[in-house]
């Protein structure tokens, strides 16, 4: 899949604010929105995904939002193509694609390509998942060193996922997947993109991201994950290992007190934050929005559109 061009995208760290300023940033493009987040993809995943209330997606219209059930897997192919379908809908109504959200890997995707690679093999990955309760993560980091010390090299130790997708490629096909990915990394520099990144101080993002998380058990986001659970029975695997749900899941199951669960929930968020933005900073496609407590929603859409 080709790179999308001709798009506008604004992101940043969880809790930068991203959805009010992507409101006030389209109405200024004559844009439409199109989700850039791969958990708010999923339907009644909504306060713990942050996904905008019901106003804000009347007031710009918004796409690629309750896209399949929780119960389902949604691969990264599926985004990027139904990404492109709805950029193309966008632009041919005379109109702009904004995409607005956090996850990294689907933003790269977008900017550079993608490599789909070969189908899952299901066999294979409940072996290796086995296999990583049995010697640890560390080990399977290491096991792809051997084999393809470029792609262990760009993948944390503890992203147990994408370890195993990068050794079912060897397998399958005999070959790296950072080889069969090197169209991936073409970059373009970001004067030539209009790529822009919510950059908060360390701090007081970290202080927007525990208020969030508070604000989101206070909206009730032990019962929307039991109400999940009821209706569903069971998540999928990607959505049941997004940050919150998983904290959520373990209080549900006796293993840990609410109060354990808002900080634990707190701590993986700040960490999952600090992935998001080294991520960023290795996309050279990307230019920072320094952000403060004094801009406006509307002050910071105006400072974007000034740069272009």
């Amino acid at each position: 899949m080709p790179p999308a061009s001709d798009c506008w995208y604004l992101t940043g760290a969880t809790a930068s604010g991203k959805t009010s300023i992507g409101i006030e940033l389209a109405g200024r493009l004559d844009a439409e929105i199109i989700s850039l987040d791969s958990m708010a993809i999923y339907r009644g995943m909504d306060i713990g995904t942050a996904k905008p209330s019901t106003e804000q997606q009347h007031s710009v219209p918004h796409h690629l939002l309750d896209v399949v059930d929780p119960n389902e897997a949604y691969s990264l192919d599926q985004y990027v193509e139904a990404a492109h379908e709805k950029i193309a809908e966008i632009q041919d109504r005379g109109r702009q694609a904004l995409l607005v959200g956090g996850t990294p890997l689907y933003l790269k995707a977008l900017l550079r390509g993608l490599f789909s690679g070969p189908p899952a093999d299901w066999d294979f990955r409940r072996e290796v998942e086995a296999e990583v309760e049995r010697v640890g993560a560390l080990a399977l980091h290491a096991r792809l060193a051997q084999v393809d010390p470029l792609a262990a090299d760009t993948l944390h130790p503890q992203d147990t996922r994408r370890i195993i997708r990068a050794l079912e490629v060897y397998k399958i096909t005999g070959q790296p997947i950072s080889h069969l990915q090197e169209q991936f990394e073409t970059s373009r520099p970001a004067d030539q993109c209009r790529v822009f990144v919510l950059q908060w101080p360390r701090e007081q993002l970290h202080e927007r991201i525990n208020a969030r998380v508070q604000q989101m058990f206070d909206a009730g986001l032990v019962d929307e994950v039991r109400g999940l659970l009821d209706r569903y029975g069971s998540l999928s695997r990607t959505a049941s290992q997004a940050v919150g749900y998983r904290q959520v899941l373990s209080h549900l199951d006796g293993e840990l007190d609410l109060a354990t669960t808002i900080e634990r929930v707190q701590s993986r968020t700040r960490q999952f934050a600090k992935r998001q933005l080294t991520w960023f900073r290795s996309l050279s496609e990307c230019r920072d929005v320094p952000m403060s407590d004094a801009l406006s929603p509307a002050a910071v859409a105006d400072q974007i559109i000034a740069t272009q």
